[in-house]
């Protein structure tokens, strides 16, 4: 209950009245918290009352899930449903506990993809994929529905599986009140502002204040440093403040400088003995350090070590504490580097309650399981209060630290970023080990919503009075710059939606084409692009302004240099284009001549250490590589293996020798006598190499230049004394006239982006059959085209290569496999290698599903040329990787054999079975023919089994398991 009301004085006395005289259901409502809520939560309750949808958006831990439990609240109350959705089943998991404490477990439902408990009740929490699936299969379950509570509503904003948000924000009924539940981002008035397009009255309530204050830090060796001079709260946690940036600790300052001063003297020492010296450390201009740094060089004194560190927060009475590593390896080695150190932050009681906490999550594992887990050093850190959380690790095993870490046992956890989403793990404090990250391409510094988002969970709301966020020194670390990132709060929301062929045939059954259409263009993604086109135009405006000026400079009195410009331009254009199509053309003879290769054949190579000629003796053609990598030997008896790279232009074959069935390259008399052999057939056929040179230019497109430049030349601007300085204002004037056309192809592109796409994934469904014209009027218009029964049965595949998937049912290729073999072949439309992972060449189990292969990867070329003739994205080539892993798991084997062979970790093979099995499913309900059904039940039965059936929640936000609709999770660039 809310503080005893002889506390308050008159005037908040009779406040608190009129309150609850005005909203008497929000009064009690707010009655049932130990605690008043905050004004921007009242504000945001009343909106709901009035029966207004609401976007609420304010940072981690400010406690916006209370407005999602006011609208479950004013459901029950008015007799209507009310829907709770959360994107990963960890949180609806999670909600769905707190909603049956507060309600009662009469009232409250939980539909997962793999759970179905009480779907009818009035109070249902599920993930957003399964209420979109709802949507599309027009369920019943949506009759008197009132709410729909979308918690993390920001996630439409992830690559795969945003689009699924505005699937449903876009087909929900209007009659439905919209409750959205964001973290802070920078743009959230747009955001509002379309809601209310497609919504109808939407109100924006945005809080920027934490509740509990952060207050930012930097530690160096041993001390542990405010990072700024003043560093009151509100110079760090309010997001108007940039105006007033807070100055930097001049301590830390003075540190910086002196780390750059040590460095450069370091770089004048003489070298020692021999004139070797140790290897001279050199740190790259990252801005906030860490991220040029060579491996191999001397730590400096001032980087902590990872024990220094926590005794470091454990005496300034930090802990528990986040500390964030972006690396699954680096998490996993963090544990490890402590387990060898004397660390122990529990005592005897709080280790009793960790071992409990661990028994029971593993209880239903065999001892054969838990070893192959590595279960036994997994517990030995829990007990010492350290513990990792990442993707790669079991289910079982992450809820295990995130429960012993809510109850204060875990002290320490090492985590990946994607903890900085979904589940609830708030900690006193939170670390940065590095402000760098490897985004799959590059290390880059990490984005100020990126900090916002990680440092958000420092500060536990009732325990803490203020949280820390903590980086830690890095060489090269320029506290200025982290300043400037700790005070920036830019966290943009920006669509990741597209169309799919699962959304069109699902829009166009549910509403036919021309009405699909409209909605789709009333998307986030669209209503973005239309701003952005403003902006476009703008540009454009003033570009024709300064092309027109840099015209009238250039004017030549001798003629229209505008139009000589342009004849130059023309020309380097030409020959630009010749020379790439020259470039390209010779990459694929290159690599069409490297694929007819065969042992004996000689061969010159073009270019490289290897150049001239050489004969083959492995052609290097392999199932599992995309270009072939021959072995040669060269006439300098060099034994080299070659790829495409060594092949600028193609070889041509001049004359063959014998080579041994059983070659050994390693025997010096093998290679003398096959070099003798070379030598002797090279002087009998006497090839000339320049015979192999090509042409620069075809003769077409030489021709086209000797003509302009003809012109070129005859033009009177071309005799004028100052011509080049003309050119160089003609230059600017073109290319800015070049950078309009772009834009105008981007405003043509964008103003129709979403549509136009739709209407080429329709056009490629057309082609293959999925929508067709109605059966009296072949020619009707295409508008009027309808969902097939094959468009059916891809209606219901919810999967990134949906609609190779179908096409395999309906061409009955994965017809009379068996259980094994069929989970062997769905894996490959499920499953994305992210680096050559296993210890085995990835492979198919056996003959015939090697067979059925070669029609899945048929099927997938097929597809990707419709795609390609209608401008679209390629879907993923079918990964075999997963697939004897697949078999065996569902053959019967022990988990310690088929983690051997993957080389996974436990976590991402549980989740890669999980995402077959669901495939299964989604295919057995999806098909017509009971045997593949009865098939499909029977992989789903046998895969969920162990590990798999044992813990089938996913707690990851980005990495976790996919729910049945979800598409394939984005590659994980955090390992490398």
């Amino acid at each position: 209950m809310i503080e005893p009301t002889e506390e308050l004085s008159a005037a908040e006395r009779f406040r608190r009245f009129r309150e609850r005289q005005a909203s008497p259901a929000l009064a009690e409502f707010a009655d049932t918290f130990p605690f008043p809520l905050d004004d921007y939560q009242l504000q945001a309750c009343r909106h709901v009352e009035d029966g207004s949808g609401v976007l609420v958006a304010a940072p981690t831990g400010a406690g916006k899930t209370i407005v999602g439990e006011f609208a479950v609240h004013l459901a029950l109350l008015q007799g209507r449903k009310a829907f709770y959705t959360t994107p990963i089943k960890a949180l609806s998991n999670q909600k769905y506990a707190d909603l049956v404490r507060r309600h009662g477990s009469e009232n409250v439902g939980l539909l997962t993809g793999d759970t179905s408990h009480n779907s009818e009740a009035p109070v249902v929490v599920m993930t957003t994929e399964v209420l979109r699936n709802m949507i599309y299969a027009g369920s019943r379950s949506l009759t008197n529905l009132g709410y729909v509570v979308m918690d993390e509503v920001h996630y439409l904003a992830d690559r795969f599986r945003g689009p699924v948000w505005e699937e449903v924000i876009i087909g929900l009924a209007e009659s439905v009140q919209v409750v959205a539940l964001s973290a802070t981002v920078s743009n959230a008035e747009e955001f509002g502002e379309w809601l209310a397009e497609v919504r109808g009255e939407m109100a924006i309530v945005v809080s920027e204040r934490r509740p509990v204050p952060l207050y930012q830090h930097v530690l160096a060796g041993r001390d542990l440093i405010d990072l700024f001079d003043d560093i009151a709260p509100t110079a760090v946690t309010d997001p108007d403040a940039p105006a007033r940036r807070p100055d930097v600790n001049p301590r830390l300052l003075r540190i910086a400088k002196s780390e750059t001063r040590q460095l450069r003297d370091d770089s004048r020492r003489p070298r020692g003995r021999n004139g070797k010296g140790r290897r001279q450390t050199s740190y790259g201009s990252g801005a906030y350090g860490g991220a040029s740094a060579p491996r191999g060089g001397p730590r400096s004194n001032l980087v902590p070590s990872r024990a220094m560190m926590v005794r470091s927060l454990e005496r300034a009475n930090l802990l528990p504490a986040i500390v964030f590593v972006f690396s699954r390896a680096g998490c996993d080695g963090a544990v490890s580097q402590l387990l060898g150190s004397d660390l122990y932050l529990t005592n005897g009681v709080e280790r009793a309650q960790i071992l409990d906490i661990a028994d029971a999550h593993v209880s239903g594992l065999s001892p054969e399981d838990l070893e192959a887990l590595g279960y036994h050093t997994f517990l030995e850190g829990l007990l010492r209060g350290i513990a990792a959380h990442h993707a790669g690790m079991l289910p079982a095993f992450k809820e295990c630290v995130e429960q012993a870490f809510v109850r204060g046992l875990v002290k320490v956890v090492f985590a990946t970023e994607t903890l900085a989403l979904g589940i609830n793990m708030p900690a006193r404090s939170v670390v940065l080990e590095k402000l760098v990250k490897y985004n799959g391409e590059n290390h880059v510094d990490i984005t100020p919503g990126e900090y916002t988002q990680l440092t958000g969970r420092a500060g536990r709301r009732g325990i803490d009075v203020e949280g820390h966020a903590v980086v830690q020194w890095a060489p090269g670390l320029d506290p200025r710059a982290v300043a400037g990132l700790a005070s920036r709060r830019t966290y943009p929301l920006r669509s990741a939606f597209r169309p799919t062929y699962n959304m069109a045939v699902n829009m166009v059954a549910a509403v036919g084409r021309a009405r699909a259409r409209e909605l789709l263009e009333q998307s986030f993604a669209q209503f973005q692009t239309d701003r952005a086109v403003v902006g476009m135009a703008r540009n454009q405006a003033r570009n024709r302004a300064q092309v027109a000026q840099l015209m009238e400079r250039a004017a030549c009195e001798l003629g229209d240099f505008g139009e000589y410009a342009r004849l130059r331009s023309e020309i380097a254009r030409l020959e630009a284009e010749a020379a790439r199509e020259r470039k390209a053309d010779k990459r694929a003879e290159s690599l069409q001549a490297l694929l007819a290769l065969k042992p004996g054949d000689l061969i010159r190579v073009p270019s490289g250490r290897s150049s001239g000629w050489a004969v083959v003796i492995d052609p290097g053609v392999r199932r599992d590589s995309a270009d072939p990598t021959p072995t040669v030997m060269t006439e300098e008896r060099q034994v080299r293996r070659l790829s495409l790279v060594d092949f600028p232009v193609p070889t041509v074959v001049v004359g063959r020798v014998r080579v041994p069935k059983h070659f050994d390259v390693k025997q010096p008399a093998s290679r003398r006598s096959l070099s003798a052999a070379l030598r002797s057939r090279l002087e009998e056929i006497d090839p000339d190499p320049a015979a192999y040179r090509r042409s620069a230019l075809d003769a077409e497109s030489r021709e086209r230049i000797e003509e302009l430049r003809a012109r070129l030349q005859a033009h009177p601007c071309h005799r004028c004394p100052d011509r080049e300085d003309h050119a160089r204002l003609a230059e600017r004037a073109l290319r800015l006239e070049r950078e309009n056309a772009q834009l105008e192809n981007k405003v043509r592109r964008r103003t129709s982006g979403i549509a136009s796409q739709f209407d080429r994934i329709c056009q490629v469904l057309g082609a293959l059959g999925h929508l067709v014209p109605p059966a009296d009027d072949p020619d009707a218009d295409l508008d009027r085209w309808r969902v097939s029964d094959a468009g059916r049965v891809l209606s219901r595949i919810y999967s990134q290569l949906d609609l190779v998937t179908a096409e395999c049912i309906r061409g009955g290729v994965l017809d009379g496999l068996s259980s094994p073999q069929l989970a062997a072949v769905l894996s490959t439309l499920v499953f994305e290698s992210r680096r050559a992972e296993g210890r085995f060449r990835p492979r198919m189990p056996d003959a015939e599903t090697e067979e059925v292969m070669s029609r899945v990867r048929g099927i997938w070329r097929e597809v990707s040329l419709l795609e390609r003739d209608a401008r679209l994205d390629r879907g993923p080539e079918p990964d075999i990787g997963f697939a004897r892993a697949a078999h065996h798991w569902t053959a019967g084997r022990p988990l310690a054999e088929v983690l051997d062979i993957t080389g996974l970790s436990a976590g991402d093979f549980v989740r890669w079975v999980r995402q077959v099995l669901d495939l299964a499913d989604q295919v057995g309900s999806a098909t017509t023919d009971p045997r593949l059904r009865a098939t499909c039940r029977e992989v789903v039965a046998r895969m969920r089994r162990g590990v798999v059936a044992f813990e089938p929640e996913d707690a990851d936000p980005e990495e976790g398991e996919l729910e049945q609709g979800d598409f394939a999770p984005e590659p994980d660039v955090e390992r490398s």
